[in-house]
């Protein structure tokens, strides 16, 4: 079972060091996100972890510490639902960060029942795209004084499903969970598209990323169908430290050997499905996001 395993989930590992830099991870407390900062952690990085829950983010940053000897990592209050928490959350960065690396844009909610965010948008929209979109614009200055510096933007292979429904958004003329999670996952790689064109020559590159089919907390909303399918075929899930391989990749791979802008998988740059390839429609979600979110960014 191990070798077959192994022809689906191919192993990787870098032993470069990162002393010295910094990194924000959202949805940190747990599963993939939790992974990435402890590897992060292990390379020499200072590492913020952004949860929701801060007495889960304060023990996750314990687990870590207990782990990885020396790591640096703190926990700070991010609820990516809630724009007045996003803005709070930066000015906290600003306040008390000289630089930032790596922003690594790996909070969501996946397929969950229908709810709103605290600005009234669809939940699996606001939090997975609009609520990463304003926290990269919050601390782009600060990515932009760190450069060389990287954000990576965690989407799925999901994405492929999915439509931006410019004329419903959040989902008001009728709500499906698996039609608005693929429309969040493919706004993930047009946002990626769009970033990298415009942040390349600042020296701040942009990556999206497939981890795969991860056992993590996030699969809590899926269907019994195909939560089913996925205890039948485990051997093809991945673990969070699995999960957490491609965004590490990412980050540790030298600039010149990746394409700013681009979506990987499985340590490797990877073709998104053609919606997530349509640079139209790329320009035309940054604008209504601008709007939706009360910004000008240029």
């Amino acid at each position: 079972m191990q070798a077959l395993r192994s022809l689906f989930i191919p192993k990787w590992s870098s032993d470069v060091r990162l002393d010295g830099k910094t990194a924000v991870v959202t949805g940190a407390n747990v599963g993939i996100g939790k992974e990435t900062a402890k590897d992060l952690a292990g390379r020499g990085v200072r590492v913020i972890l952004a949860c929701r829950d801060m007495a889960k983010g304060e023990q996750a940053a314990r687990d870590i510490m207990r782990e990885v000897r020396g790591a640096k990592v703190v926990a700070r209050q991010l609820d990516l639902a809630d724009t007045k928490s996003i803005c709070h959350f930066a000015e906290n960065i600003y306040n008390t960060e000289k630089a930032l690396h790596y922003l690594v844009n790996n909070a969501g909610v996946a397929m969950c029942p229908y709810g709103t965010t605290a600005d009234g948008y669809e939940m699996q929209f606001g939090v997975n795209h609009l609520g990463h979109f304003f926290l990269t614009f919050l601390l782009l200055d600060l990515l932009k004084h760190s450069a060389p510096s990287r954000v990576v933007n965690l989407s799925s292979a999901a994405h492929a499903l999915g439509k931006i429904q410019f004329d419903d958004l959040s989902s008001e003329k009728g709500y499906h969970p698996v039609r608005a999670y693929a429309q969040s996952k493919l706004a993930n790689i047009l946002f990626t598209r769009e970033l990298a064109k415009r942040t390349e020559v600042l020296g701040v590159m942009a990556y999206s990323v497939d981890p795969g089919i991860v056992n993590t907390e996030i699969t809590r909303h899926l269907m019994r169908p195909i939560g089913e399918l996925v205890k039948n075929f485990g051997f093809l899930v991945k673990s969070p430290a699995e999960g957490a391989y491609t965004s590490i990749y990412c980050i540790v791979t030298p600039e010149n050997q990746m394409l700013t802008g681009g979506y990987y998988k499985d340590c490797a740059i990877a073709e998104s499905s053609r919606a997530g390839q349509d640079d139209g429609t790329a320009l035309k979600l940054w604008a209504v996001s601008c709007r939706l979110l009360g910004i000008r960014w240029r």
